[in-house]
């Protein structure tokens, strides 16, 4: 009963819509400032409600103007009485006397009360229109009420400074980027624009392509969303536009965003990743370490190098709680940025300045490493110091790269106070940081995916005709006239071979090394500074210049955290690539003892300071040296010309020997051969190019060097061979004469490693080729060039011996008009100079005998030469055949 009278006598009461037939007393106020009228006592003279519909909520709502003013002069007016009207019924006068209501007694009435009235509003009955007390669907959508709830919020302090809605995001009203994006109504806006973006952006397929990202993020438990500029810049210009200018404010709201919608796809992925980060990649200004200027500060910027250096995993303060040690309150959480030290002023509990200590348990770390990245060493101008700039890693992007790693960084350059600076420079000066955002370790395989289609196809063209091994040859220092047996080996060293580790326990190495050892003024050097132009990763360095740490690796302190850091040596940096040591002979012994590990196990241990490890080192070594005494003695065993040990000489595949002989018809071609490259090459004759004999059929030959670039990396990446049917007798039986013949000559000696590195020579061959399996002529070729090598190191007494014990090896898959050429030119020599001995220097021709070739031809199993009289490589070279006489005329 106390229930029920309390509802009779609520003021908010149902009104009927009908008035009542019997007289009432009734009060009408109309909001208006002028006085009101006299009105009669029938319902229906009864004026109307000025705007009755708008409060039975019956008409489409409107924004909400000024209103009228209530307090107007005569406002009084409003509230004189009404005798007519001041009369009310008996049946709704309550005179009864109630106890007074318990709180919770009262509480349930008013929400039974609110419950009716928000069903009444509803359906459109009753006084109360929808929306006027109770909130309603779509009511965030008038300017008005998301200005009022913003400010009820307590998020903007002055309603007036925020834009009316934010439908063109680049209209900064006067503001700088970073000003802009930190407003609320900005913020909100890119926010809901981002997480548009990661719902919404599909590829060419119509598949959603964050969302399978984002699935593939929380299945390996990462926090790392990385997202793909280009495709944010077409879909969403604006903020494409913003986030470069203003990265650290962007990046936040962008890892607000995908964190929300990580959540509403995973509700519980929070358990796992607090945070998710939001990595930017393919920026499309890549800038060089050395153009970074004071105009990049605070901007998102790309660049590359080579990673030198990197600390430990260190704990960085991330939200830092501070205990007050005079009243043990807790203070925080304060969140700690990367300039400065956050401390707090004073305790809100006890007013005290202090001390404070940090709260260990409550404070949230994060994972730290610096990093130091110095420029790829092939993109270091001539006569330029390589730059260097760190860069700090923090979270999920610790240890994500190595000493000795290509890297792309994307991240926000800043600068920082430094003490150690301003005292030695002046004051004020700031060094520099990236904070990396996003960090990619360049592999040949990403390089390999950006070739595009016809450049594949180009290259399996290539790789199916006949003469692919000369054409590679002929490419290989076009510039350089002769040694095709050094060029060969360079070829076959940077296709390389298939590196193999069975079991995770023994690894054989697949680079092939070589060493050049000869005259001076052969070209040696120049064939090392051509690698460095189409090999991958090459870093070139000299005997002279190069010490035992500077190859390897040293250990020094770093200047900030003062531990002990490694810093990356050449063979470490060449990592996957090819290490150029020019002047070999000039190291010392010491030096050149720290590269024996790197040579065969391709790793560099060090042991120094504390710091033990092992760095990779899997590159090929190309070495130059020079004889002792400066020329090549033929007299002498290779070992005995240079003063290198046996332990080192072992550990190389090739040994090429150069040496500068006299003969005239070679020494005229080459003649010929510089002269028409100087022509060629000079600057007053670049359009209207010469050719000249010699040099005509090489360029016809060669291949242009960016394909040949790329034909490297592709056969590296893609392509490795395998040894399947292998005549293993045939190794067997070659292994056994080579071992018996140099313990015969005293020369280098014959190991096991020569067997792996005729294996590695096969696998590089097939490689050349672009074939999956190695072949029986694969592996006869590498045989070929193991025994031209193996001879050209022996004394001069014993290499014709040894060409015709090993004849059936050397003869195999060489043109056979190339034979009978060096066969005639050998008979050429000692007839050219019993003539000149016995006529004098003035002879203009000389005779050879045509039927001394022939027999010299069927030593090596050739018995029809005929064809050879006839080819152009017979021509070429001058000479003439008199089949009357049977003799060959060579002209002078």
């Amino acid at each position: 009963n106390e229930y029920k009278s309390y509802l009779r006598r609520s003021p908010i009461m149902d009104v009927p819509s009908n008035p009542p037939s019997s007289p009432g007393r009734r009060r009408v106020i109309e909001f208006s400032s002028s006085p009101p009228r006299e009105r009669s006592e029938a319902a229906e003279n009864l004026p109307n409600f000025e705007d009755e519909t708008n409060l039975l909520g019956r008409e489409e709502e409107v924004d909400e103007g000024e209103g009228e003013d209530l307090f107007g002069d005569n406002m009084e007016n409003d509230y004189q009485p009404i005798p007519e009207l001041d009369t009310y019924e008996d049946d709704i006068i309550d005179a009864e006397e109630y106890e007074a209501m318990s709180p919770s007694t009262r509480l349930a009435a008013e929400q039974q009360m609110r419950d009716r009235d928000r069903a009444m509003a509803e359906r459109g009955e009753g006084r109360m229109r929808r929306g006027l007390l109770f909130d309603t669907i779509d009511e965030d959508s008038r300017p008005g009420r998301r200005r009022r709830i913003i400010q009820q919020a307590g998020e903007f302090e002055n309603v007036e400074e925020m834009p009316e809605a934010i439908e063109n995001l680049e209209d900064l009203k006067g503001h700088s980027i970073s000003e802009w994006v930190t407003m609320i109504g900005p913020r909100l806006e890119i926010k809901n624009r981002f997480k548009q973006f990661l719902r919404t952006y599909v590829d060419e397929k119509g598949a959603s392509v964050y969302r399978e990202k984002m699935r593939q993020m929380c299945e390996a438990n990462k926090q790392s969303l990385v997202v793909d500029y280009n495709g944010l810049a077409a879909e969403q210009s604006v903020i494409a536009y913003f986030l470069p200018e203003a990265p650290k404010e962007m990046l936040g709201i962008f890892n607000e965003a995908a964190r929300e919608v990580v959540l509403s796809l995973f509700p519980n992925y929070h358990r796992i990743a607090s945070e998710i980060h939001v990595r930017i990649s393919e920026l499309p200004l890549l800038e060089e370490i050395r153009s970074l200027r004071q105009l990049h500060l605070n901007q998102l910027i790309r660049t590359s190098g080579v990673v030198t250096s990197h600390t430990g995993v260190l704990p960085q303060l991330n939200l830092v709680k501070f205990d007050c040690i005079k009243c043990r309150n807790t203070i925080g959480p304060l969140v700690q940025t990367q300039g400065k030290e956050v401390k707090p002023s004073s305790c809100p509990e006890c007013q005290s300045y202090g001390p404070f200590e940090i709260n260990m348990e409550q404070t949230i770390y994060q994972n730290y490493q610096r990093i130091t990245i110095q420029e790829s060493p092939g993109k270091v101008a001539a006569g330029r110091l390589p730059r260097q700039k760190d860069a700090i890693l923090l979270g999920d992007l610790v240890d994500i790269c190595k000493p000795g790693n290509e890297i792309e960084l994307t991240g926000i350059y800043t600068n920082s106070f430094d003490g150690s600076l301003n005292t030695v420079n002046g004051f004020p000066v700031f060094s520099t940081v990236i904070e990396a955002n996003y960090v990619v370790v360049k592999e040949d395989k990403e390089a390999v995916d950006k070739l595009i289609d016809d450049d594949i196809k180009e290259i399996k063209a290539l790789s199916q005709e006949d003469n692919i091994g000369d054409r590679i040859m002929a490419s290989i220092a076009p510039s350089i006239y002769g040694h095709e047996n050094i060029k060969r080996a360079i070829a076959l060293s940077l296709f390389s071979g298939v590196a193999k580790n069975p079991g995770k326990k023994h690894k054989v190495r697949g680079d092939i090394n070589i060493l050049l050892c000869g005259d001076p003024g052969t070209a040696k050097s120049q064939f090392l500074k051509y690698v460095t132009k189409v090999a991958q990763r090459p870093v070139f360095t000299t005997g002279q210049g190069a010490s035992a740490v500077g190859l390897t690796a040293y250990v020094q302190k770093h200047p900030v955290t003062r531990e002990w850091t490694l810093e990356a040596g050449a063979l470490v940096l060449a990592d996957k690539g090819v290490c150029l040591i020019d002047e070999f002979d000039k190291m010392n012994d010491a030096d050149r003892t720290s590269i024996h590990e790197a040579m065969e196990q391709q790793t560099i241990s060090i042991s120094k300071a504390g710091i033990v490890a092992s760095l990779q080192a899997r590159c090929s070594i190309i070495a130059a040296a020079n004889p002792i005494g400066g020329r090549y003695d033929p007299s002498l065993t290779f070992s005995e010309n240079v003063d290198l040990t046996e332990p080192i000489l072992s550990r190389f595949d090739v040994l090429c020997v150069v040496r500068d002989i006299v003969d005239p018809v070679i020494d005229e071609h080459m003649a010929r051969f510089v002269t028409g490259s100087h022509m060629r090459h000079h600057p007053a004759n670049v359009m209207n190019p010469v050719d000249t004999n010699d040099t005509t059929t090489n360029m016809a030959l060669s291949i242009p060097q960016q394909l040949l670039k790329k034909y490297i990396m592709y056969a590296r990446t893609m392509i490795t061979p395998k040894l399947h049917y292998v005549n293993q007798d045939k190794i067997a039986k070659l292994y056994s004469e080579l071992r018996r013949e140099s313990m015969a000559s005293g020369s280098i000696p014959i190991t096991v490693r020569h067997i792996e590195s005729m294996i590695r020579m096969a696998e590089a061959n097939a490689r050349l080729h672009l074939r999956e399996h190695v072949r029986e002529d694969d592996i006869n070729t590498a045989i070929r060039i193991m025994l031209e090598t193996f001879i050209d190191t022996q004394k001069y007494s014993v290499v014709k011996n040894m060409r015709l014990t090993f004849a059936r090896y050397l003869s195999y898959k060489r043109d056979h008009n190339e034979l009978v050429l060096f066969l005639l030119k050998q008979l050429a020599k000692d007839q050219m100079v019993y003539s000149r001995s016995r006529y004098g220097d003035d002879i203009q021709t000389v005779e050879i005998s045509a039927e001394e070739l022939e027999d010299k031809a069927r030593q090596i199993n050739l018995h029809n030469i005929q064809p050879f009289y006839e080819s152009e490589m017979f021509l070429k070279h001058r000479f003439v055949h008199d089949k009357k006489k049977n003799v060959i005329l060579l002209t002078l």
